[in-house]
């Protein structure tokens, strides 16, 4: 069992943003910018092309809103997306704000955040965001 899948579980707490009965979306701890959102399936599979196509097609459609209420929330000009998936053996993708490609520089530093601060981030996006 994963890191993620324990969270979507339950047995690790988070800051949950939103969830269906496919896919769970919770802030990253160590996050690359303030409101760095990860989207998890359920389905518990290691590389995001091997999960089953209609996850494939369903990932992003779920992801829409969560991105639009984190580009309201934080000054920035989108809300980028990456899949790099190294760090935990379960598919996911990042939603980040960035205003630039550096932004999403995953080799930079991610200091863990501090609880109060992301309580304060959970509540930004889910106050703008919109299903």
């Amino acid at each position: 069992m994963t890191i993620f899948s324990k969270i979507i579980a339950g047995d690790i707490p988070s800051y949950k943003i939103a969830e269906n009965e496919k896919f769970f979306a919770f802030l990253d701890i160590f996050p690359l910018r303030e409101g760095h959102t990860l989207v998890v399936p359920k389905n518990e599979t290691d590389n995001l092309f091997d999960l089953p196509e209609d996850y494939l097609k369903e990932i992003l459609v779920f992801a829409r809103p969560i991105a639009k209420a984190i580009e309201r929330s934080f000054d920035c000009d989108r809300c980028g997306i990456s899949v790099i998936g190294l760090e935990v053996p379960h598919a996911h993708i990042h939603l980040i704000p960035i205003n630039s490609s550096n932004d999403l520089n995953f080799t930079q530093a991610k200091p863990k955040a501090a609880d109060d601060l992301l309580k304060k981030v959970q509540q930004k996006i889910l106050g703008n965001l919109v299903w």
